[in-house]
């Protein structure tokens, strides 16, 4: 006779940074405070780039598309972890779970992606400068 396992899990509990309740406040505020200077930062990146003409370059394309993954990559975690840390509730479901990690890859991926493709971006540049304007198009960047 085989026996299965046939429990079911419906949600996770999360670990927390500290069980010191007066603790928290502190963590919030830092956590808020890090991820809000990260999304000004990129949002800044994403307005230089739109707003100058002279920026309008694939460089300066993929600088802003990096800017914007950057802005979802952070978004895909840190929200979760600051009202975990202010309702003081530690479980996720297992819907939620799989989402927030799916989103996490998902923009991990396009962040190595837009590296690379800016990488190549540079050595065209520096390895044929000539054939730059015709290798890199706006027609290939977008």
């Amino acid at each position: 006779m085989e026996r299965n396992n046939l429990t079911c899990v419906s949600e996770f509990y999360l670990m927390t940074f500290s069980d010191d309740p007066d603790l928290h406040p502190v963590l919030f505020g830092l956590i808020l405070s890090i991820y809000l200077v990260t999304v000004l930062r990129n949002l800044l990146n994403i307005l230089a780039v739109i707003s100058a003409s002279h920026l309008h370059t694939p460089m300066y394309f993929f600088l802003s598309n990096l800017s914007l993954a950057g802005i979802y990559f952070t978004s895909s975690i840190v929200p979760k972890l600051i009202v975990d840390l202010l309702t003081h509730i530690r479980v996720i479901s297992y819907g939620g779970c799989l989402t927030q990690m799916s989103l996490f890859v998902l923009f991990g991926c396009m962040d190595d992606m837009l590296l690379t493709v800016m990488a190549y971006d540079c050595f065209v540049a520096i390895c044929h400068p000539l054939h730059y304007d015709v290798i890199m198009s706006p027609h290939l960047c977008v």
